[in-house]
């Protein structure tokens, strides 16, 4: 089909590994063109319980890894003038949630923090933009009792939950010409549940 794909392994948590993975893309393809920083993990607990550890590896691998990763891009997109940024919060980044203060307080972060790079970056046609899935069905949801999950569905307005398809189709939008004219935006896809 004449496309070149490549798989490199990294953490993007680590500042040297983040700028070490864009040096070996600008290596073999010249150039990039769309981040997604989508990097997450849960350490969930009351406040009351939760260890300074959760709280730091949380914000380490959720928010950290977004800066690290749009540092590492960032000179390339402004030679190149254009680019876009695309972080993957969640509609808990939005409106909280009980018994995730760590995961909250980084898609929280997200959010500002792509705000932000929208305003500085946007005179270069750099373009920053968040995505805030809300109940995405996937094989770690697969797992929870099936009378929580039609709980949370029957709560939705579609009356569904997501796929992983719903977001990348959203990814595809904000990668692409059709959105030339969008940053500093945050997406819910999350089928109407904060509507």
């Amino acid at each position: 089909m004449g496309v070149k794909a490549k798989a490199y392994k990294s953490n993007a948590a680590s500042f040297e590994q983040s700028h070490e993975l864009v040096k070996a893309v600008l290596e073999d393809f010249g150039g990039i063109d769309v981040l997604i920083n989508n990097a997450g993990i849960t350490k969930d607990n009351l406040l009351m319980r939760m260890g300074e550890d959760d709280f730091d590896q949380v914000i380490e691998v959720n928010l950290k890894s977004v800066f690290n990763m749009t540092k590492a891009v960032q000179r390339t997109m402004l030679k190149q003038r254009k680019g876009s940024i695309i972080n993957m919060s969640s509609i808990v980044g939005v409106k909280g949630n009980a018994g995730q203060t760590n995961y909250a307080a980084s898609k929280a972060g997200i959010i500002g923090f792509s705000k932000s790079v929208a305003l500085e970056l946007g005179s270069r046609d750099i373009r920053s933009n968040v995505i805030a899935p809300g109940f995405i069905e996937t094989e770690m949801t697969g797992k929870l009792d099936q009378q929580t999950v039609q709980s949370w569905r029957d709560a939705i307005p579609l009356k569904r939950g997501g796929t992983p398809l719903d977001i990348a189709n959203a990814c595809v939008f904000l990668a692409s010409d059709l959105s030339s004219y969008v940053t500093g935006q945050v997406i819910n896809v999350d089928g109407g549940m904060l509507t």
